[in-house]
């Protein structure tokens, strides 16, 4: 088993030359987020992760979950000891508010540790994940008393927390959402239904499960504006923040899935005994509004996760590839030389670096962006990084999860046979990863979500607004001398994209289903874009400190190099998604689908 490197340097490098920590630093409430501080917590991290998660991981994979004849759900060896710490550590409120326990850092300082949670122990990770989106949730949504009683417990860890959306007949269309909530003389509710794919749904990690619930209430209307949203806790929950009696929720079933063995996929069901007790989250009807503040915080850290098994993916990929000698070297013809000399296996791994590279600068300075539109004191500043973050959550969604696992197959094929077999531990990361672009919103949801409600409903403007923020890095790129390549292939990439979105806009009236038909080519074009000008920015910084004579110039020099390979190799990707985008739609529409 290949031991886990935290990638500090690259962290380091991105937060303060692409993704601005020492302007989020600034930011009113986020002043400790100091370079010596962030610099530690960065450290801690990686060794936490290192140290803790990664040991588990592969018996977390190898011995599951178990649901016992009791309907309690016990977890992998070493599940509580690791989480104990975690919590004792503070680690699960890193960016929550620390007027209910957290530590209060930027959302820009717990994505890089929230990668390595990801890399090492994505099934351990899939719990304190949950927490963290129910949290921001209930800051929005709940009343001071519901706030009070448990976001203190919430945020700290000392109890679980999950999100109950999908039922048997109601996946991604929550409109047919049946579980059902009768308002009791006394101000709360009796809910009944049951809810699948629950994550963490019931374990004994924690002494209690706080279950944020989408219900109807009797008199709702049709459609997803009938849901209000529901606390349920696991065991009611006194004025005084003891534990009561266990509430009418059984776990009834766990899922058998292809990875993530260590985390407890649910079936939940409510009311067998008289109905689970629920208190109502802000208004009656409008509790789809709050969840997908949840579903938002879920779907970014889907991306981090993302970022998080391709990291570890390469990784494991370059030690085996500088370890495995096979074959002569073309060039040399000598043998004996490990295949990471064979110009294919090198252009694999160089792929998959320059891949995790523009992911995470592109996930980070979008945690950034998060932080600006939360605290800028300028409202004009404030909600031009609000609209780039509503406008790329389906690329940080639904790209990174996609490249995530195209790093993971690459890393696969690296290994070969050896890759096949489970006892390299690669496999696990294939497998596990496989999820990602399916849960919190498939791939073409995310597409759909992109070309419906982002782009088409404001006719563009903010992809506008983003072009042009696009187009400065090519102008900039070449007025430097040694960048017009980059330059140059940055700027078609954006053409393509225009030209694309230009079709989108002029036919997403009268050809809506053409539209779509190229609406998951779209993502992976604007995502490919993004990529290549994180990159692009990426270069800029390496070569402005290399004239300064800043910092290692090997270093610096690799990642002027990382860009111009992206841009040689994946960045004319763009080309091509642009061309499907408009061809797909009359190619698909046109074939009768009785010949299928």
């Amino acid at each position: 088993m290949i031991d886990y490197v935290a990638p500090l340097r690259d962290m380091q490098f991105i937060l303060s030359e692409l993704a601005g920590i020492d302007e989020i630093a600034a930011l009113p409430g986020c002043e400790d987020a100091t370079p010596d501080l962030v610099a530690a917590i960065l450290e801690e991290a990686g060794k936490f992760a290192a140290g803790v998660l990664a040991p588990i991981n592969r018996q977390g994979d190898e011995q599951g979950c178990r649901l016992e004849e009791d309907g309690r759900v016990t977890t992998p060896d070493g599940w509580q000891q690791a989480y104990d710490q975690f919590r004792e550590s503070g680690w699960l409120g890193l960016a929550l508010p620390a007027e209910f326990g957290g530590q209060g850092m930027p959302k820009l300082v717990a994505t890089p540790v929230s990668e390595m949670w990801c890399a090492t122990n994505m099934a351990f990770n899939m719990l304190p994940i949950l927490n963290q989106g129910q949290a921001e949730a209930l800051l929005i949504a709940a009343s001071d008393e519901q706030k009070a009683l448990y976001l203190p417990k919430v945020v700290s860890g000392e109890w679980g927390a999950t999100m109950n959306l999908t039922e048997p007949q109601a996946g991604s269309d929550l409109a047919a959402t049946r579980t059902r909530a009768e308002p009791q003389a006394d101000g709360s509710y009796r809910l009944f239904g049951q809810k699948i794919f629950i994550s963490y749904g019931e374990h004994e990690l924690t002494p209690n499960i706080v279950h944020l619930v989408l219900a109807r209430l009797p008199d709702a209307p049709a459609g997803v504006k009938g849901l209000s949203l529901f606390i349920v806790p696991k065991y009611l929950v006194d004025a005084d923040g003891s534990l009561g009696s266990k509430n009418d929720v059984r776990c009834i079933s766990i899922e058998h899935k292809m990875g993530i063995h260590g985390s407890p996929t649910c079936t939940l069901s409510f009311g067998d005994a008289g109905g689970a007790i629920g208190h109502l989250v802000g208004q009656p009807n409008r509790g789809l509004e709050t969840m997908f503040v949840m579903m938002n915080e879920a779907r970014f850290g889907v991306g981090v996760q993302g970022l998080g098994l391709a990291d570890r993916a390469y990784q494991f990929a370059l030690a085996y590839a500088r370890d495995r000698v096979q074959g002569r070297d073309v060039v040399s013809g000598e043998s004996g030389k490990p295949i990471i000399h064979h110009p294919d296996v090198k252009r694999m791994v160089l792929s998959m670096r320059a891949r995790v590279m523009a992911m995470r600068a592109l996930l980070y300075t979008a945690a950034g962006w998060f932080d600006l539109a939360h605290r800028h004191p300028d409202a004009e500043v404030a909600g031009k990084y609000r609209r780039y973050v509503d406008l790329l959550m389906p690329v940080a969604k639904g790209w990174c999860t996609e490249v995530g696992n195209d790093v993971c197959d690459d890393a696969l094929q690296i290994f070969g046979g050896m890759g096949f077999v489970e006892e390299t531990g690669i496999a696990q990361y294939f497998r596990d990863a496989r999820i990602i672009t399916i849960y919190e919103g498939t791939t073409g949801i995310q597409a759909n979500d992109l070309i419906g409600r982002k782009i088409l409903r404001e006719n563009g403007e903010t992809l506008r607004e983003l072009i042009v923020d696009l187009r400065a890095v090519v102008a900039t790129l070449k007025q430097d001398g040694e960048l017009g390549d980059v330059g140059d292939g940055l700027a078609d990439a954006i053409d393509a994209l225009e030209s694309a979105a230009d079709w989108m806009l002029a036919n997403g009236k009268e050809q809506l289903a053409d539209v779509l038909a190229g609406a998951v080519p779209f993502l992976y074009l604007l995502g490919t874009v993004c990529g290549g000008w994180q990159l692009a920015r990426m270069a800029l910084a390496a070569r402005s400190r290399l004239a300064a004579g800043e910092g290692d110039e090997a270093y610096l020099g690799s990642l002027v190099e990382l860009a111009r390979f992206y841009m040689a190799t994946i960045g004319p990707q763009a080309l091509a998604h642009a061309e499907t985008v408009r061809e797909a739609g009359g190619a698909l529409t046109r074939f009768d689908l009785s010949q299928l």
